[in-house]
C-alpha cells in the first residue's frame, strides 16, 4: 500500500470518528486528524517540493478523495463568524445595490443637466431610425451620400410643415364654431345638474362657479410665470431643433464610421462584442420606429374616418393629433381620442359622443391585440407592464419627451443586454471587426 493510500485510508477514518464524536468536542480536532493532516502535508511536501507556495489540500492531491474537514470558518473574524450567514448574504447584497442606486443617481443627475443636448440627441436618433431605408434606397440608385441624406431630410421636414399647416388652418377655421357648440353645451350641462340626478340650485351652481373663479385668480400668477418661463425657453426650443436637424443629418450620412470609431475606443477583446450588440440595438430601433409609425397612421385613419361620417368638427386635426399621440403607445393614442370625444359631445350630444368613445376603445383594442403583436414582432416585443412603467418613469423624468423616449429606449437596452450575455460564435470573427474597426 502507497503511502497515498494510507493517507487518505486515515483521513477517512478520523472523518467517520469525528462525525460520530460528541457535538461538544467539535472545536478540537481528535488526534487522528491531526496525524492525518500532519502525513498529508509531509505527503504533498514530499511530492512537490519545487512547487512554491501554498500546497494544495490532500485531497486534491489523490483522485477520489474525501473532501477534507473544514476547521476554520470562511469568515475574515470572529465578529463575522457570530453574524448568521443569511444576515451577511443580506448586507453584501444591500451595499451592492446603494452602490448601483449612487451611480443610477449621478447618471440621471448628469443627464438632467445636460438634457438640452440629450434630448435632441435621442430625438435626432429615432429620426435617424426612421429615414435610413430611405436614404439606403436612394443609395442604391446610385445618388451620392449626401445628397441623399438631404433629399430625405428636406423631404422628410417639408411633409411636417405641410400637415402642421393644414392642421392649423383647419382649427383657425373651425374655431367659432366650435366656441358658440361650447357655449351651448356649457348650458345643458347646467341645466342637466339643475333637472337631473343632482338636482342643484342656482345657489350652489353660482357658489361652485366662484369657487373656480377664485382658484383660476388664485393661480394667474402661477399660469404667467409659466408662461413667462415658456417664452425665456423660445431659445433653448430653437437651439435644439436645430441640433436635431444637424445631427440627424450626420447619423444618416456618417452613423457608420461614427460607430467604428466608437467601438475603436473598447478594448480589442471586446469589440465583437459591442459592435454585434449596437447594430442588433440599431436594427431593433428602426423596426420599433417604423413599426409605431405604421400603428399610428392606422389608428388615425380608423378614428377619422368616423368622426367623417358623423361629420364631427375639425375631423382632421384630431386624427393628426390621434396620429402624434400614438407614439406614446397604450395610452396615446387614448389620450388623444379623448379629445375627440369630447369634442362630439360638445358638438353632436352625449350619443354620438358614446359612440366615438366606442370607436376609440375598439380602435385600442384592434392596436393592443392584433396590430402591435403582428408589426412589432419578437424583436421589439415588450410586456405591456414594462412598457407602463417606462412611460411613467420618462414622464416623471423628462415629461412628455421622456414618454416618448422610454419604450424605444427600453426596447434598445432589452435587444442590447440579450445580445452581451448570450453565449455564441460571432458572425464576423473579432480580427476582421478589429481590422473594419480602424478602416478610416
Amino acid at each position: 500500500m502507497s503511502r497515498f493510500e494510507r493517507v487518505r485510508g486515515r483521513l477517512r477514518r478520523a472523518y467517520q470518528s469525528r462525525q460520530e464524536s460528541a457535538r461538544a468536542d467539535e472545536g478540537t480536532p481528535s488526534d487522528a486528524l491531526n496525524d492525518a493532516l500532519t502525513d498529508a502535508s509531509e505527503a504533498a511536501r514530499v511530492a512537490s517540493p519545487a512547487v512554491p507556495g501554498p500546497t494544495a489540500p490532500p485531497s486534491a492531491t489523490v483522485h477520489g478523495a474525501e473532501p477534507p474537514v473544514n476547521l476554520h470558518s470562511s469568515t475574515s473574524s470572529r465578529d463575522d463568524a457570530d453574524v448568521p450567514h443569511g444576515l451577511r448574504i443580506a448586507a453584501a447584497w444591500c451595499w451592492r445595490l446603494i452602490v448601483i442606486g449612487v451611480v443610477a443617481w449621478a447618471l440621471l443627475r448628469i443627464v438632467g443637466t445636460i438634457k438640452i443636448v440629450i434630448i435632441p440627441l435621442a430625438i435626432a436618433l429615432l429620426l435617424s431610425a426612421l429615414l435610413a431605408p430611405a436614404v439606403g434606397w436612394l443609395l442604391r440608385i446610385r445618388l451620392p451620400r449626401s445628397m441623399a441624406t438631404a433629399v430625405v431630410l428636406v423631404g422628410g421636414l417639408a411633409a411636417v410643415i405641410g400637415t402642421l399647416t393644414l392642421v392649423v388652418n383647419e382649427f383657425i377655421r373651425g374655431v367659432p364654431e366650435l366656441s358658440e357648440k361650447s357655449s351651448e353645451g356649457v348650458r345643458q350641462i347646467q341645466n342637466w345638474l339643475k333637472t337631473g340626478p343632482l338636482h342643484l340650485s342656482d345657489t350652489q351652481l353660482d357658489r361652485y362657479i366662484d369657487e373656480a373663479q377664485a382658484w383660476i385668480n388664485d393661480n394667474t400668477s402661477k399660469f404667467t410665470s409659466g408662461a413667462l418661463s415658456t417664452a425665456a425657453t423660445l431659445a433653448e426650443v430653437l437651439t435644439g431643433t436645430l441640433l436635431v436637424l444637424f445631427a440627424t443629418f450626420f447619423f444618416l450620412r456618417d452613423g457608420n464610421r461614427i460607430w467604428r470609431f466608437l467601438v475603436r475606443l473598447l478594448p480589442v477583446a471586446a469589440r465583437w462584442k459591442v459592435d454585434d450588440a449596437g447594430r442588433a440595438s440599431w436594427h431593433t430601433l428602426g423596426a420599433y420606429v417604423r413599426a409605431t409609425v405604421l400603428v399610428a397612421f392606422i389608428d388615425a385613419v380608423g378614428i377619422g374616418i368616423f368622426l367623417v361620417i358623423f361629420d364631427i368638427p375639425f375631423a382632421f386635426p384630431l386624427a393628426a393629433l390621434v396620429f402624434l399621440g400614438a407614439f406614446i403607445p397604450i395610452v396615446g393614442a387614448a389620450l388623444s381620442g379623448g379629445v375627440a370625444v369630447l369634442v362630439a359631445l360638445v358638438d353632436s350630444g352625449p350619443v354620438t359622443a358614446l359612440i366615438i368613445l366606442g370607436v376609440v376603445i375598439g380602435v385600442q383594442q384592434v392596436e393592443g391585440h392584433i396590430l402591435q403583436p403582428l408589426i412589432m414582432g419578437r424583436a421589439v416585443a415588450l410586456h405591456p407592464l414594462a412598457v407602463i412603467i417606462g412611460i411613467a418613469a420618462g414622464v416623471v423624468l423628462a415629461g412628455i419627451t421622456g414618454a416618448l423616449v422610454s419604450v424605444p429606449l427600453i426596447a434598445v437596452l432589452n435587444t442590447a443586454v440579450r445580445r452581451l450575455a448570450a453565449r455564441r460564435v460571432p458572425d464576423t470573427p473579432p480580427d476582421a471587426v478589429v481590422v473594419a474597426s480602424q478602416a478610416p
